[in-house]
């Protein structure tokens, strides 16, 4: 009897060895801050022969694109398998808590029986549970696993191509000391976006992305030869991808396709291909979300997709019908915010701008450091700019646009008020107010009044989803629509004023503002009233209102009290409509600078409205200071 309990468990054992060796190791090669600017793309200055040999052994996807233009809000999505606006990590430089049953999809390939490893960004804007990975470090490897018979998921993450890359000349000699000097570039030969100067200065950016991308290809290299010295290669799934596009002005942090369309290139072994797919060196136009690389690992691997995630697998047994379109958002940057939502097709890209009285190019201390944002803040100023490059800095955006990405690649010419292109514009505009209300987009309620929610039901995610909840999602998402739609919105604005909901009566008083002069003789009593409406958010909004309106005496001690009494993102949207304001400031400007005091306790000390504040006084007062 004893013979045969040991025999039957070394049978067990052996299945189980079996079974493991049967399903497929995956690796994970992410790049930040690149767009396709590979050999295999057709990049003619691209030299990146490493990638390119594995897109001829994999398929190569050429209508990829991530859920945002910056690295934290994509890498929640990526981690979690869903959009950064419906779990509350929009803004850059968040904390955002998840609720107990959404995790990081590496916990249930653990739970699967995977090793999983990750070298070793997260940046996820949430803390993430601590059995999502077996090890998350600079040492983190497949080769530390203690039964080299388990099956791996295994992230390796290449920083040197992150935008720091380009703008530190000392990150950037240190990253590309690998290169070969038939490896360098000539900046003259290179060829522009239409929305970039041609200037040394300029030539010399894109030079460095490229020297960069050539010494990513090297990391990339030499972790598919260690793949392959440990006889690893034929069992292993690889995924090749950026976190999004070129980080240069115009592309990282935008939603055009220069800061959301990314390479992703996937080897499957032959014995791990689904009938027809993984094909060595071929290309589909099938449209991917980076919301999607978490699922189809999951269905890589045989294991359930958990029903609350929203992104869809794309390979393997059962991938789900292609998308026919893919969606990203742009939320708070730093220290500014600008609302925009974006839907693209194979063909289209439309993109509404929530703010649309707000600049392409808000003043940001981290992009200002870059040499391309001083030089085109320089011959802004000489009224030496290109016409693409200078309708950047016009005062006002469009409410919408609309893009032939076949006819326009790099998306300059908006044909929402093109009456040919009217049926386009109206299936893509309701495309992205359907999402908006599918997803139970959180991004459309201002954040001071998401913390307050979130003290309340425990995280962000739970703010669109109690009992009754569904009439909420379509004031609010409908309300924040009409605030940029005209002077025929004024009757329903004012009538919004009244509503229960305080993210329905901000975007009332935006709107309010936004149309200040038609809004003088109706609206101006209700504006005044909203500067003792409870919540902050919406207080500013009116003091903002009455400021457009003209009318700034009363409004200008409530932003001052925003500013220096409220909690941090209250403060931070305060600090915003005085620097927004202009020379209407100018009789606060003492009590301006007490937001140049740093505030323990707050994220970084509060240094977002630090910035903000010394913009709005170096612009009154024509000084340069600089701050953290």
């Amino acid at each position: 009897m004893r013979l045969l309990i040991f025999a039957c468990l070394v049978g067990l054992a052996s299945a189980h060895v079996t079974a493991d060796q049967d399903r497929p190791n995956i690796l994970w090669l992410s790049c930040e801050d690149i767009s396709p600017h590979l050999g295999c793309y057709g990049d003619p200055n691209a030299i990146t022969p490493n990638i390119d040999q594995l897109a001829k052994e994999s398929v190569r996807f050429s209508h990829a694109f991530t859920t945002a233009g910056v690295c934290a809000p994509c890498r929640s999505g990526i981690i979690t398998g869903m959009y950064q606006t419906t779990l509350g990590t929009h803004h850059m430089r968040c904390t955002a808590k998840l609720p107990d049953d959404i995790k990081p999809f590496p916990v249930y390939l653990r739970g699967a029986g995977y090793y999983c490893t990750n070298n070793s960004k997260t940046d996820y804007q949430f803390d993430h549970p601590k059995d999502t990975w077996d090890d998350s470090s600079g040492k983190a490897h497949w080769r530390k696993r203690p039964d080299k018979s388990q099956p791996f998921f295994s992230v390796f993450n290449f920083g040197g191509c992150h935008e720091s890359g380009i703008a530190s000349s000392e990150k950037y000699k240190s990253v590309t000391e690998v290169l070969a000097p038939s490896e360098r570039q000539d900046a003259d030969a290179l060829t522009l976006p239409p929305y970039c100067p041609d200037t040394p200065i300029v030539r010399e950016d894109w030079k460095r992305n490229y020297e960069l991308i050539t010494a990513m290809d090297h990391w990339a290299g030499d972790l598919l030869d260690q793949l392959k010295k440990d006889g690893l290669y034929e069992n292993t799934i690889i995924m090749f991808w950026s976190d999004h596009g070129v980080g240069l002005p115009r592309a990282k942090r935008w939603l055009y396709d220069s800061g959301t369309h990314i390479p992703l290139v996937i080897r499957i072994p032959s014995k791990f291909r689904g009938s027809g797919e993984g094909l060595p060196g071929t290309t589909t136009d099938r449209l991917v979300s980076s919301i999607d690389f978490g699922p189809t690992v999951l269905r890589l691997a045989g294991v359930e997709i958990p029903t609350h995630v929203q992104g869809q697998p794309f390979l393997g047994d059962g991938a789900q019908t292609p998308r026919e379109y893919v969606y990203g958002g742009r939320d708070r940057m730093d220290e500014r915010y600008d609302i925009i939502r974006t839907v693209r097709d194979k063909r289209f890209r439309y993109i509404r701008n929530y703010e649309p009285l707000k600049t392409y190019y808000q003043y940001m201390n981290t992009p200002e450091k870059g040499a391309t944002m001083r030089e085109l803040r320089r011959l802004h100023e000489a009224g030496e700019l290109p016409a693409e490059a200078e309708a950047l800095f016009a005062s006002t955006k469009p409410v919408e646009e609309l893009y032939d990405c076949v006819a326009d690649p790099h998306q300059v010419n908006n044909l929402a008020d093109d009456p040919a292109f009217a049926d386009q514009l109206k299936r893509m505009r309701d495309a992205h107010l359907r999402w908006v209300k599918q997803t139970r987009d959180i991004g459309l309620i201002p954040e001071p009044i998401i913390i307050e929610r979130r003290e309340r039901l425990g995280n962000e995610y739970a703010i669109l989803r109690q009992p009754g909840q569904e009439q909420t999602v379509s004031r609010i998402a409908d309300t924040a629509v009409l605030a940029s739609s005209g002077p025929s919105a004024l009757p329903n604005l004012i009538a919004a004023t009244d509503d229960s909901d305080s993210a329905v009566r901000y975007w009332a008083a935006v709107g309010i503002g936004n149309m200040a002069d038609s809004a003088k003789g109706s609206a101006m009593q209700q504006m005044q009233k909203m500067l003792h409406d409870d919540s902050s958010a919406v207080r500013t909004a009116a003091a903002r209102a009455l400021c457009r309106m003209g009318t700034p005496e009363q409004a200008l001690g409530v932003l001052i009290d925003e500013m220096t009494t409220g909690q941090q993102w209250e403060r931070l949207h305060a600090a915003i409509v005085l620097d927004e304001i202009d020379e209407q400031a100018r009789p606060v400007i003492d009590a301006m600078r007490q937001g140049l005091q740093y505030t323990p306790g707050f994220n970084s000390e509060g240094k977002y409205r630090v910035r903000v504040i010394n913009r709005a006084l170096n612009e009154l007062e024509g000084t340069n200071n600089t701050v953290k």
